[in-house]
This record gives C-alpha cells, sequence and structure tokens, in this order.
C-alpha cells in the first residue's frame, strides 16, 4: 500500500517539471524558438514543438501513470541533448559555470527517476500483482 502512494507521490513531483516549463514556454514560444536556433539548433520551431509536446504530453503521461513507463523512457533520452546543448557548464565563462553545472546535474539526477519510474512504472507494478 504505501509503494503505491510513494510512486504516486514520485510521478507527481517528477511530472511538476515538464509539465510546468512546456506550459511556461507556450506564451513565449517565438522568442525560446529565436533562442534555440541561436543555440544551433536545427528547425528549431520544429524542435520547440517536438518539445512541448515531450514535456506537456509526457509530463502528464507520467502523472497520471498512463504510459508512464514510456513517457519517462522518453523524456529521459530527449534531457540528455537538452542538457548536454543547454547546461554545457565546461565551455562557458568562469561566473556562469557553478549555475550551469547545478543545472546539468539537476537534470542527471531527474534522468536517473525518470529511468527508475520507466522499470517500476504502474502497469508494470499492477503486472506483478
Amino acid at each position: 500500500m504505501v509503494a503505491k502512494w510513494q510512486l504516486l507521490l514520485g510521478r507527481v513531483l517528477l511530472s511538476a517539471i515538464f509539465i510546468l516549463s512546456g506550459l511556461g514556454k507556450l506564451p513565449h514560444f517565438h522568442d525560446i524558438a529565436g533562442m534555440m536556433s541561436a543555440k544551433g539548433i536545427p528547425l528549431a520551431t520544429v524542435a520547440l514543438v517536438i518539445t512541448l509536446l515531450i514535456e506537456i504530453g509526457g509530463g502528464l503521461l507520467v502523472l497520471t501513470g498512463y504510459k508512464a513507463r514510456y513517457a519517462a523512457l522518453v523524456i529521459a533520452l530527449w534531457l540528455i541533448p537538452v542538457t548536454l546543448v543547454f547546461h554545457h557548464f565546461w565551455g562557458i565563462p568562469a561566473e556562469q559555470q557553478q549555475e550551469q553545472m547545478v543545472n546539468f546535474l539537476k537534470n542527471v539526477a531527474i534522468m536517473g527517476g525518470l529511468l527508475v519510474l520507466s522499470y517500476a512504472s504502474p502497469e508494470k507494478t499492477e503486472a506483478k500483482a
């Protein structure tokens, strides 16, 4: 019984950052697409639409537990290039390195949580019962 509540709370906590981040991008769509283009992201508008689908859609799947196993895996894989492109602390001025290293490690930790969820998702847990 406790495990189900832990899994639910974990899904809520993991999904919040993605859902809120995606929703926060919507009103600034063109500005964010421009920033992504400046970072060298090809087809930035298309990449941003994919990002929104992953953040909002994947976040909602994780939150509700519906296909959470697959959504968590997709988000974790998506976070790899996102983290390398936007939080490369090793290639920026020293005064920015600490903040970007924290963001890099935060994303790595979130990836770890998502990988755990992709193994211990509601679908998998119910199949064992």
